[in-house]
């Protein structure tokens, strides 16, 4: 007997003869003959013009061969895509604490539970904090900051006006009564109620920004907002806590930027921040309240 290697099998063989041999050659020739012509041939009675799909012209031990390494690099791909799904959150799950008191913290993950946000720091272990302590998670992605605004001067005045929304508009009386109160242009609320939320009144991250505008625990206490949920509060709350951006600031720009990764970052810059998603944040709101610029 011989012992033949075949992959990662091992199988056993009889020694082989002409005639084996012939035979083997004789169906691999008759297997390309049929794959090149599209028609396999056969003999005796049968038709001598069959199409290919209507019979499988590989032998039976190709056969078995070709399903049991088919079966092989199916079990690999699904293996090798498993692995890619595990390690993508991982990769994308950088994240930039940042704290009220203007403290940066660069975690893995951070996650709400009751009063408190859970920090998992990079290189391992965990810290727990007050949830009105951190005023923002953000994507830890940081890009080159730029001297000049990238957004330029705006015509569109964030103050109180009296253009009514659409009338289909969710929300659309809470929107305005907020904005009214607020001094802010009710559009320019309804851009950042459909950037943090969608008007999902009930989205919540995993961070613990809630609501139609995605109040942090420290901006709903601040506001006294009780119940993050109830979409005249929260957008009562959102509302006042940009217009404290505005005035602190005088620019919509640092003020959005200030509402999406807090604002002792952009004092920290003097400018809007150098992070890809509070850039991303600052032009989406802009986009939907100012398109012309």
């Amino acid at each position: 007997m011989n012992l033949r290697i075949s992959g990662l099998r091992l199988r056993i063989f009889p020694p082989p003869t002409r005639e084996r041999e012939w035979r083997v050659q004789r169906r691999c020739l008759a297997s390309r003959f049929a794959a090149n012509r599209r028609t396999w041939h056969l003999s005796g009675s049968a038709s001598k013009n069959v199409p290919l799909g209507s019979r499988n012209p590989l032998p039976k031990t190709a056969q078995r061969k070709f399903k049991t390494q088919n079966s092989t690099l199916n079990t690999r791909l699904i293996l090798l895509v498993a692995l890619i799904m595990t390690l993508v959150p991982v990769l994308a799950s950088a994240k930039l604490a940042i704290f009220t008191d203007g403290r940066v913290i660069k975690v893995d993950d951070a996650r709400l539970e009751g009063s408190e946000i859970i920090l998992d720091l990079k290189g391992g272990g965990t810290l727990r904090v007050s949830a009105v302590r951190v005023d923002r998670i953000i994507a830890d992605e940081v890009i080159e900051p730029e001297t000049n605004s990238p957004f330029g001067e705006l015509d569109c005045p964030a103050s109180w006006s009296d253009i009514e929304l659409p009338k289909n508009l969710p929300f659309r009386d809470f929107i305005a009564s907020s904005a009214r109160a607020s001094d802010l242009d009710p559009w320019l609320v309804a851009a950042v109620v459909q950037t943090e939320s969608a008007f999902d009144s009930q989205a919540v991250s995993r961070a613990g920004a809630a609501g139609l505008m995605q109040l942090m625990p420290a901006a709903a206490a601040e506001h006294e907002v009780h119940d993050v949920f109830n979409p005249a509060e929260n957008l009562r709350g959102g509302a006042e806590h940009l217009r404290i951006m505005l005035d602190r600031f005088d620019s919509l720009p640092l003020a959005l930027a200030a509402y999406n990764s807090g604002a002792t970052t952009v004092t920290r810059y003097n400018g809007i921040p150098p992070y890809k998603e509070t850039r991303n944040y600052v032009r989406r709101v802009l986009e939907l309240f100012c398109p012309k610029n």
